[in-house]
């Protein structure tokens, strides 16, 4: 077969041109793998079957086109496996996108490939979707990407649901997934799958590749699930491909996984990890390193391969991708585009809707409904206020969709209004999600809707950001508009005691880059923050609420809310002369800064509040702005927040004090566990007196 490798088309029958892209896409990932003496190399040796089949065969997709609407979206959730995508995309001649426009360049040279793992090319260790185009999601942690994938399939649920109409059937694509043992392993994999079944999603298809091979060894160690039982009691459709060289099998799976559209498909894949290797298939060592020189020259010898080529890409491959997919998903683009021309002479309404969600844009007046609130000492709860802000905006935003999981009568993220309905079999148009109870499935499905353009939420109590923290990482990594709404945020959640009152959560969230942590002072900082949210394109926020009320403040007395959109502004000031201290407060302990000023300013002392919902955005703001609002030369300051004082020093500087927690919460009545840990505008005017050298 070593001749075969350079012979025109005309001298290769079908079968030895498949196996010929098959064996190339083996012998990419060999040689990438080699060439950075780092990678796995096994999985892409034992699926390119998978993937040839899948992309030049089945795939609907245009390699011109990779934001072309209709296109079925691939994920590669053992992210690890990467350069079977990145081959594959190679060979399919996949552009790459920049700034929204295709250019004339592939989205992965041969010349990427060689440099494997290196930096400033777009072959990382693990697919990155604002990076390499094609690349539909990143996936890194195992399981995440399978997670998307759900919200993927939810999301051409939801869109075919609003926008298609008799004859116009825009939005019918389908999701497949490669994933792994490690993957189906991962608890947040079961809650995942657990979603689509209960919903019933006939669009998504899970291809397990079952390699009996994970880094320790032998999947025995420490695995030994009944996937398919498994997957069966989730509601799936199970189907078997005992051999992977089964090609005829492959075929038959993802024609079968068509036909069934009232049950997630999935198809169990018995694949040799290293395939071919004949010191390392069926071994760990082809899972995680690099064969060695002496290894690819026999593995290359068994596929009938020129031993001491390197980087290969015969032509007739080449050739063989552009006569499949390339042709195929042209064509089926050019009449998707056509399609879609008519329909907008048709409904052009609904084809505005979605020209906005391609380019993440507002409808016109989408705020004109948020309300305002008027000055109440009682007040409401930030969650309570935020509810009624996010039904305004979804009412005026019908591509905003999501829930909570199983807390929306606590999380106040229920849309109320007329139409507004459920996501479920027999109305995909709903707008509300029960997720259940499922943190780590609602975290990596949201994604994966916010992904496919619609604008997702997901919404729970505070403390469990811990189970969402890699999906809120991943949305920032990706830069994505994911929205993330907290509430029960402090002590404040009172009777449920410490597992339940989040202390270092606020220091974690923002820890993480790219991503916008704002915790709103009253009902008028809560509509100005979703004022904040719904504009932003390239980067998630957590919106963090309490159950507690929160006094509404006088707005004729104190600074207007607009100040949120600069992260942090002076919302009561000296009177009469410089301020000797600044009291800095975010979300409940707003009041409570306001209330120790109203109590320092009786006594003559001159102090200035600020209020800091988002120290990300405060910090991008001005260096001028920045001094206005914390001038250096007052560095006589007090931090008020009911949590950790961990990343508050950048703020209050050697000599400032922090009035907060330094340990768990307690089970008590809220009111009662302020007062007991001492987070009260007392305690604050008392720290602000020391400072200034004043006694009461």
């Amino acid at each position: 077969m070593h001749s075969s490798t350079t012979a025109s088309p005309a001298t290769l029958n079908k079968q030895e041109i498949t196996q010929l892209s098959i064996n190339t896409i083996r012998t990419l990932a060999m040689d990438a793998v080699e060439a950075a003496k780092s990678g796995h190399p096994g999985t892409p040796m034992a699926l390119a079957p998978v993937a040839y089949t899948l992309w030049n065969e089945v795939l609907r997709y245009d390699p011109a086109d990779p934001l072309w609407p209709g296109r079925d979206r691939f994920i590669l959730s053992c992210g690890h496996a990467s350069m079977l995508l990145y081959a594959t995309l190679h060979l399919a001649g996949v552009k790459q996108v920049e700034h929204g426009k295709v250019s004339d360049e592939l989205a992965v040279p041969l010349e990427h490939i060689k440099k494997f793992r290196q930096l400033g090319y777009r072959t990382p260790g693990h697919p990155e979707s604002h990076e390499t185009s094609g690349v539909e999601t990143t996936t890194g942690p195992l399981g995440q990407g399978v997670g998307n994938s759900v919200g993927m399939a939810i999301a051409q649920k939801w869109l075919a649901s609003h926008f298609n109409r008799p004859g116009f059937e825009l939005f019918d694509y389908r999701i497949y997934t490669v994933c792994s043992d490690g993957d189906l392993m991962e608890g947040v994999s079961n809650e995942a799958a657990s979603i689509a079944g209960h919903l019933k999603l006939g669009n998504l298809c899970w291809i397990y590749d079952d390699n009996h091979i994970t880094i320790e060894g032998n999947t025995e160690l420490a695995y030994s699930d009944e996937v398919a039982t498994r997957f069966k009691g989730l509601g799936w459709h199970v189907l078997r491909v005992e051999d992977v060289n089964d090609l005829d099998a492959l075929r038959r799976a993802y024609k079968e996984f068509h036909a069934t559209t009232d049950q997630p498909t999935m198809i169990i894949v018995r694949s040799h990890i290293g395939y071919g290797a004949p010191n390392k298939q069926d071994t760990n060592k082809a899972h995680g390193e690099a064969l060695g020189e002496e290894e690819i020259r026999l593995t290359k010898k068994f596929y009938g391969w020129p031993e001491d080529a390197k980087f290969l890409v015969p032509e007739p491959v080449l050739e063989n991708f552009a006569a499949g997919v390339g042709a195929r998903g042209a064509k089926l683009q050019a009449a998707w585009q056509q399609k879609f021309k008519e329909y907008a002479a048709k409904f052009p309404d609904l084809a505005a809707e979605w020209q906005s969600m391609t380019k993440r844009e507002l409808p016109k007046d989408w705020d004109a409904a948020i309300p305002t609130f008027p000055a109440d000492a009682k007040g409401v709860s930030s969650r309570v206020s935020s509810g009624k802000v996010l039904n305004a905006v979804a009412s005026c935003v019908p591509w905003l969709i999501g829930g909570a999981a199983d807390l929306a009568p606590s999380t106040m993220t229920h849309l109320t209004f007329d139409n507004a309905g459920d996501f479920e079999p027999g109305n995909f148009a709903g707008r509300n999600f029960h997720f259940g109870i499922r943190e780590h499935g609602m975290g990596a499905a949201v994604n994966g809707m916010v992904l496919s353009l619609v604008r997702g939420f997901g919404a729970t109590f505070f403390v469990f950001t811990d189970y969402m923290r890699p999906s809120i990482r991943l949305s920032a990594i990706m830069k994505i508009p994911s929205i993330w709404v907290f509430t029960h945020d402090s002590i404040g959640v009172g009777e449920d005691g410490p597992t339940h009152e989040p202390i270092e959560h606020l220091a974690a969230c923002r820890a993480i880059p790219n991503l916008i942590t704002l915790r709103p002072g009253d009902a008028n900082e809560v509509a100005e923050a979703w004022r904040v949210i719904m504009p932003l394109k390239d980067r998630p926020v957590c919106l963090v609420l309490t159950r507690q009320n929160l006094p509404t403040l006088d707005r004729t007395k104190y600074a207007p809310a607009a100040g949120v959109a600069k992260g942090a502004y002076i919302l009561a000031d000296a009177e009469g002369g410089k301020a000797e201290v600044i009291l800095l407060g975010t979300g409940s302990e707003v009041s409570v800064c306001v209330d120790a000023y109203e109590k320092l300013k009786a006594e003559g002392i001159k102090a200035r509040v600020v209020s800091m919902p988002s120290w990300e955005i405060f910090e991008e703001q001005d260096a001028a702005y920045r001094e206005k609002v914390l001038p250096a030369a007052i560095t006589k300051r007090v931090a008020c927040e009911a949590a950790e004082r961990f990343g508050w020093d950048r703020y209050l500087g050697p000599t400032g004090r922090f009035v907060g927690m330094k340990g768990y919460g307690a089970s008590a009545p809220g009111p009662t566990l302020f007062k007991h840990f001492g987070i009260t505008a007392d305690a604050v005017a008392a720290q602000a007196r020391e400072l200034v050298g004043k006694k009461a």
